[in-house]
């Protein structure tokens, strides 16, 4: 007999698919009864051939996260050429909710600075399901949400103590993954130009000395330079410094910039100063914001997969509100980088 393609699949054609009872259906789906691995196999391939199990999803999805409380740092709202890691995140994030119909309640966090007291008592007056923070990863504001059991999970940032959920990029893999293939292009003096920031600025820095050592060479060619911040004035102003003092690059073939934001300063900076890129000295980025593709040189970047994290959050936040009663324990979740090879890095030797 032909099934109608316009009839909703039910678990009765689940069970029929899969020569199985119906209530062994119910047991696989729900886990409420030790099913053999073979009867389960063949139930979860027949539902998800069926179409069932992502009707499922979707169905629970809704009906699950119906509102949620986005804590935000202040300067990650406005659109600007210096925001755009947070923007490209917040702009996919925010394109999930509308179209999973997810109410969103905004909250800026920083200017004044909020308390975890304070994001707890916002999120039950507006009676939301669950909490998404956007990197603010201080241990007191997560060490009050924690106790408020609200689900709660923080984007780009870290929890240190494993209290609540997260979702990050993976910072220091890239970085290293970036570093390792400078030096498999022949660099040996290569500068990191970092801030200090918080603890996913520094696990990039991690990463590229981590690159040093199971290369086998030596840290003293591997120079850790300091900004006062991300913004590409404040890269410009770091590489001069370093330029006046070393009389010049000072043996660096390379500069591995923790955000795009400061190479973006720093190639103005080296342009300024009668530096190529990349004859004298390669330039690499992290974030990947759009903006790289379009400087001269275009710039090499570690892509940071943005437009994953915000659903990625979303789906982290509907397992901590279905598995509640479990009480499980913290995730943390990493997405992996990729390296975006353009015209700023090249070999030498």
């Amino acid at each position: 007999m032909v099934r109608d393609p316009s009839r909703k699949v039910g678990i009765k054609d689940v069970a029929g698919a899969a020569d199985v009872a119906v209530s062994t259906v119910s047991h696989v789906l729900n886990g409420t009864a030790p099913i053999s691995a073979e009867v389960r196999d063949r139930v979860l391939n027949a539902a998800n051939a069926l179409g069932y199990l992502a009707r499922r999803r979707e169905k629970a999805s809704i009906a699950v996260l119906r509102s949620v409380l986005l804590a935000v740092p202040s300067d990650t709202l406005p659109h600007n050429e210096h925001n755009l890691f947070s923007w490209t995140l917040l702009s996919a994030l925010t394109r999930e909710c509308e179209r999973r119909a997810i109410r969103v309640v905004p909250l800026e966090i920083d200017k004044p600075v909020v308390s975890g007291a304070r994001v707890v008592e916002m999120a039950r007056a507006a009676d939301v399901d669950g909490i998404l923070l956007l990197s603010e990863d201080r241990s007191d504001l997560l060490q009050e949400i924690a106790a408020s059991r609200i689900p709660a999970v923080l984007m780009n940032g870290e929890d240190q103590e494993m209290q609540v959920d997260s979702v990050t990029p993976g910072n220091r893999f890239g970085a290293r993954y970036a570093t390792n293939w400078l030096i498999g292009q022949g660099h040996r003096n290569i500068m990191h130009l970092s801030w200090e920031g918080r603890s996913t600025v520094r696990r990039r820095r991690d990463g590229f000395l981590d690159a040093f050592r199971v290369n086998g060479l030596s840290l003293d060619t591997a120079h850790v330079h300091l900004a006062e911040g991300y913004l590409p004035e404040l890269g410009g102003r770091a590489i001069e410094s370093w330029l006046d003092r070393h009389n010049g690059l000072g043996g660096i073939t390379a500069i591995f910039c923790a955000a795009d934001n400061l190479a973006l300063g720093v190639m103005a900076a080296l342009g300024r100063a009668g530096i190529r890129m990349p004859q004298d000295v390669s330039i690499v980025g992290f974030d990947g914001v759009a903006i790289g593709e379009f400087t001269s040189p275009a710039l090499t970047t570690v892509s940071v997969p943005l437009e994953h994290m915000g659903p990625a959050a979303l789906h982290l936040l509907e397992q901590r509100i279905v598995n509640a009663s479990l009480n499980p324990p913290a995730h943390r979740l990493e997405l992996g980088c990729r390296l975006t090879i353009r015209s700023s890095a090249r070999m030498i030797g």
